[in-house]
């Protein structure tokens, strides 16, 4: 459901030559798990501890239905980030706001501590939702749902495109809810 976001190849960014490629377990699972530990990513994501906290959620994935895809983030070939690319459409989400078919979701934590704070999370959000959009054109729009007090997190998503869409409670958080749409073609 989630297209071969591998297949979409190197994404080029003001940063350096961006790609997501699929979580590789057992492989990749200390790397993920070190950056879930980390307190700054811990108090949003909620996955620290033993590396199976973290094998049980990239596993439910990557064992689903093929609505979310668990990718590392490489920037020049070097692994750094963590994505999520699901469909919020078919998501828990859409009971929570007004989801539109083909909505993509995408979830993100910067891992290494030198990556956070200089503006690479909004460079490289802006980068994949225009890829998304190029790649899956009945999608309409990228939206995402950081916790509102992950101020850096909802700062990175506005610079990067998306407007604050209003907030959500959720199960777990209030979220803000942010929305990149499609920008029409010129006439």
């Amino acid at each position: 459901m989630v297209d071969d976001v591998a297949g979409w190849g190197a994404i080029p960014a003001r940063a350096g030559e961006f790609r997501l490629r699929p979580v590789r377990l057992p492989a990749d699972l200390e790397l993920l798990a070190g950056w879930m530990n980390d307190p700054e990513i811990a108090a949003f994501w909620e996955l620290a501890g033993p590396p199976a906290v973290t094998e049980r959620h990239v596993r439910a994935q990557l064992d689903g239905d093929g609505r979310s895809l668990p990718c590392l983030g490489l920037l020049d070939g070097t692994p750094m980030s963590y994505w999520e690319v699901y469909r919020a459409d078919l998501d828990p989400l859409a009971r929570h706001y007004p989801a539109r078919p083909h909505d993509t979701g995408v979830h993100l934590l910067l891992g290494p501590v030198g990556s956070r704070g200089r503006g690479l999370g909004a460079v490289l959000l802006a980068a994949l939702a225009e890829r998304i959009l190029r790649q899956r054109p009945r999608c309409e729009r990228v939206v995402a749902e950081p916790d509102v007090r992950n101020l850096r997190s909802v700062r990175a998503f506005e610079r990067a495109g998306f407007r604050a869409a209003g907030e959500l409670d959720l199960p777990d958080k209030r979220a803000a809810l942010m929305v990149r749409a499609r920008l029409p073609h010129p006439a």
